[in-house]
Protein backbone atom coordinates (compact mmCIF):
# COMPACT_ATOMS: atom_id res chain seq x y z
CA UNK A 1 0.00 0.00 0.00
CA UNK A 2 1.00 3.58 -0.55
CA UNK A 3 2.61 5.16 2.51
CA UNK A 4 1.09 8.52 1.67
CA UNK A 5 -2.33 7.10 0.82
CA UNK A 6 -2.72 5.08 4.01
CA UNK A 7 -1.52 7.88 6.33
CA UNK A 8 -4.57 9.02 8.35
CA UNK A 9 -5.68 12.65 8.17
CA UNK A 10 -6.23 14.23 11.63
CA UNK A 11 -9.35 16.41 11.58
CA UNK A 12 -9.40 19.12 14.31
CA UNK A 13 -12.54 19.52 16.45
CA UNK A 14 -13.46 22.85 14.81
CA UNK A 15 -13.46 21.36 11.26
CA UNK A 16 -16.48 19.63 9.69
CA UNK A 17 -16.01 17.13 6.85
CA UNK A 18 -18.95 16.07 4.65
CA UNK A 19 -19.06 14.11 1.41
CA UNK A 20 -21.81 13.00 -0.97
CA UNK A 21 -22.35 9.57 -2.54
CA UNK A 22 -20.23 10.52 -5.56
CA UNK A 23 -17.41 11.77 -3.24
CA UNK A 24 -17.82 15.55 -3.48
CA UNK A 25 -15.86 16.41 -0.31
CA UNK A 26 -16.73 19.66 1.52
CA UNK A 27 -14.57 20.83 4.42
CA UNK A 28 -15.58 23.77 6.65
CA UNK A 29 -13.24 25.36 9.15
CA UNK A 30 -12.52 28.62 10.95
CA UNK A 31 -10.89 30.21 7.87
CA UNK A 32 -13.49 29.17 5.29
CA UNK A 33 -14.90 26.33 3.21
CA UNK A 34 -13.38 24.24 0.40
CA UNK A 35 -14.90 21.58 -1.87
CA UNK A 36 -13.26 19.05 -4.16
CA UNK A 37 -14.51 16.17 -6.31
CA UNK A 38 -12.66 12.99 -5.26
CA UNK A 39 -12.64 9.90 -7.50
CA UNK A 40 -15.87 7.96 -6.70
CA UNK A 41 -13.95 4.65 -6.63
CA UNK A 42 -12.15 5.64 -3.41
CA UNK A 43 -13.83 5.15 -0.04
CA UNK A 44 -13.69 7.78 2.71
CA UNK A 45 -14.14 6.97 6.40
CA UNK A 46 -14.27 9.34 9.40
CA UNK A 47 -13.81 7.88 12.88
CA UNK A 48 -12.84 9.66 16.12
CA UNK A 49 -11.50 12.76 14.31
CA UNK A 50 -9.38 10.68 11.89
CA UNK A 51 -10.23 10.69 8.17
CA UNK A 52 -8.89 7.82 6.07
CA UNK A 53 -8.95 7.12 2.34
CA UNK A 54 -9.10 3.52 1.05
CA UNK A 55 -8.76 2.20 -2.49
CA UNK A 56 -10.83 -0.68 -3.90
CA UNK A 57 -8.00 -2.58 -5.61
CA UNK A 58 -4.25 -2.62 -6.19
CA UNK A 59 -4.50 -1.59 -9.85
CA UNK A 60 -1.99 0.94 -11.10
CA UNK A 61 -4.69 3.59 -11.56
CA UNK A 62 -6.09 3.17 -8.03
CA UNK A 63 -2.61 3.22 -6.49
CA UNK A 64 -1.82 6.51 -8.25
CA UNK A 65 -5.08 8.16 -7.19
CA UNK A 66 -4.93 6.90 -3.60
CA UNK A 67 -1.97 9.07 -2.49
CA UNK A 68 -3.02 12.01 -4.67
CA UNK A 69 -6.52 12.41 -3.27
CA UNK A 70 -5.39 11.78 0.32
CA UNK A 71 -2.88 14.63 -0.05
CA UNK A 72 -5.45 16.95 -1.65
CA UNK A 73 -7.93 16.32 1.20
CA UNK A 74 -5.17 16.87 3.79
CA UNK A 75 -4.23 20.17 2.09
CA UNK A 76 -7.88 21.26 2.35
CA UNK A 77 -8.01 20.43 6.09
CA UNK A 78 -4.77 22.35 6.75
CA UNK A 79 -5.99 25.26 4.57
CA UNK A 80 -9.27 25.80 6.43
CA UNK A 81 -7.52 25.59 9.83
CA UNK A 82 -4.18 27.41 9.32
CA UNK A 83 -4.17 28.73 5.74
CA UNK A 84 -1.18 28.95 3.39
CA UNK A 85 1.28 31.78 2.72
CA UNK A 86 3.94 32.21 0.04
CA UNK A 87 6.56 34.93 0.56
CA UNK A 88 8.24 36.76 -2.33
CA UNK A 89 10.86 39.49 -2.48
CA UNK A 90 11.65 42.09 -5.14
CA UNK A 91 15.35 42.87 -5.70
CA UNK A 92 16.58 45.75 -7.83
CA UNK A 93 17.15 49.49 -7.78
CA UNK A 94 13.81 51.25 -8.32
CA UNK A 95 11.87 47.98 -8.17
CA UNK A 96 8.93 48.28 -5.78
CA UNK A 97 5.36 47.22 -5.06
CA UNK A 98 2.41 49.10 -3.56
CA UNK A 99 -0.95 47.76 -2.44
CA UNK A 100 -3.85 49.66 -4.01
CA UNK A 101 -7.17 48.45 -2.62
CA UNK A 102 -7.11 44.64 -2.88
CA UNK A 103 -4.62 44.66 -5.79
CA UNK A 104 -0.84 45.06 -6.09
CA UNK A 105 0.87 47.57 -8.36
CA UNK A 106 4.40 46.42 -9.18
CA UNK A 107 7.14 48.48 -10.85
CA UNK A 108 10.00 46.28 -12.03
CA UNK A 109 11.78 48.10 -14.83
CA UNK A 110 9.08 48.15 -17.49
CA UNK A 111 7.81 51.39 -19.04
CA UNK A 112 4.53 50.96 -17.13
CA UNK A 113 3.50 49.63 -13.72
CA UNK A 114 1.90 46.17 -13.67
CA UNK A 115 -1.30 45.65 -11.69
CA UNK A 116 -1.88 42.21 -10.18
CA UNK A 117 -5.54 41.53 -9.41
CA UNK A 118 -6.30 39.54 -6.27
CA UNK A 119 -8.46 36.47 -7.06
CA UNK A 120 -11.34 35.59 -4.73
CA UNK A 121 -9.99 33.99 -1.55
CA UNK A 122 -6.43 35.37 -1.94
CA UNK A 123 -4.94 38.23 0.10
CA UNK A 124 -1.94 40.09 -1.33
CA UNK A 125 0.21 42.16 1.06
CA UNK A 126 3.33 44.31 0.90
CA UNK A 127 5.28 43.49 4.07
CA UNK A 128 7.79 46.34 3.77
CA UNK A 129 11.47 46.59 2.90
CA UNK A 130 14.14 44.35 4.43
CA UNK A 131 16.89 46.72 5.68
CA UNK A 132 19.68 44.17 5.19
CA UNK A 133 18.98 43.25 1.55
CA UNK A 134 16.90 46.32 0.59
CA UNK A 135 14.36 43.96 -0.97
CA UNK A 136 10.61 44.63 -0.92
CA UNK A 137 8.77 41.72 0.73
CA UNK A 138 5.41 40.48 -0.57
CA UNK A 139 3.09 37.78 0.77
CA UNK A 140 0.32 35.79 -0.91
CA UNK A 141 -2.13 34.17 1.56
CA UNK A 142 -5.24 32.03 1.28
CA UNK A 143 -6.84 28.73 2.21
CA UNK A 144 -6.42 26.97 -1.17
CA UNK A 145 -2.81 25.74 -1.47
CA UNK A 146 -2.98 25.34 -5.25
CA UNK A 147 -4.37 28.84 -5.82
CA UNK A 148 -1.82 30.47 -3.46
CA UNK A 149 1.04 28.77 -5.33
CA UNK A 150 -0.41 29.71 -8.71
CA UNK A 151 -0.80 33.42 -7.82
CA UNK A 152 2.73 33.52 -6.34
CA UNK A 153 4.13 31.92 -9.52
CA UNK A 154 2.24 34.44 -11.68
CA UNK A 155 3.72 37.35 -9.69
CA UNK A 156 7.23 35.85 -9.97
CA UNK A 157 6.71 35.43 -13.74
CA UNK A 158 6.32 39.23 -14.16
CA UNK A 159 10.11 39.65 -13.79
CA UNK A 160 12.10 36.49 -13.09
CA UNK A 161 15.46 37.00 -11.34
CA UNK A 162 18.20 37.55 -13.90
CA UNK A 163 21.52 35.69 -13.46
CA UNK A 164 24.00 38.63 -13.60
CA UNK A 165 22.84 41.02 -10.87
CA UNK A 166 20.00 38.96 -9.38
CA UNK A 167 17.38 41.65 -10.07
CA UNK A 168 13.76 40.55 -10.24
CA UNK A 169 11.06 38.83 -8.19
CA UNK A 170 11.93 35.62 -6.32
CA UNK A 171 10.64 33.46 -3.51
CA UNK A 172 12.12 34.10 -0.06
CA UNK A 173 15.07 31.75 0.33
CA UNK A 174 15.28 30.95 -3.40
CA UNK A 175 18.87 30.55 -4.58
CA UNK A 176 19.46 32.44 -7.82
CA UNK A 177 22.26 30.94 -9.86
CA UNK A 178 24.64 33.79 -10.64
CA UNK A 179 26.88 34.05 -13.68
CA UNK A 180 30.15 35.94 -14.04
CA UNK A 181 29.94 39.06 -16.13
CA UNK A 182 31.94 39.70 -19.27
CA UNK A 183 35.65 39.39 -18.50
CA UNK A 184 37.69 42.51 -19.15
CA UNK A 185 40.99 42.51 -21.05
CA UNK A 186 43.92 41.38 -18.94
CA UNK A 187 47.14 43.38 -19.21
CA UNK A 188 47.86 46.74 -20.79
CA UNK A 189 47.39 48.03 -24.33
CA UNK A 190 49.71 46.66 -26.99
CA UNK A 191 51.45 49.19 -29.16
Amino acid sequence: MSRIGRTPIPVPANVQVHWTENNLVTIKGPKGELSYQVDPALQLKLENGILSVARPSDSKEHKAKHGLYRTLINNMVVGVTNGYTKQLEIHGVGYRAVKVGENLVIQVGYSHPIEVQSPKGIVLNVDGVDPATKATKLSVSGIDKQLVGEVAATIRQIRKPEPYKGKGIRYVGEAVRRKAGKAGKVGGKKK
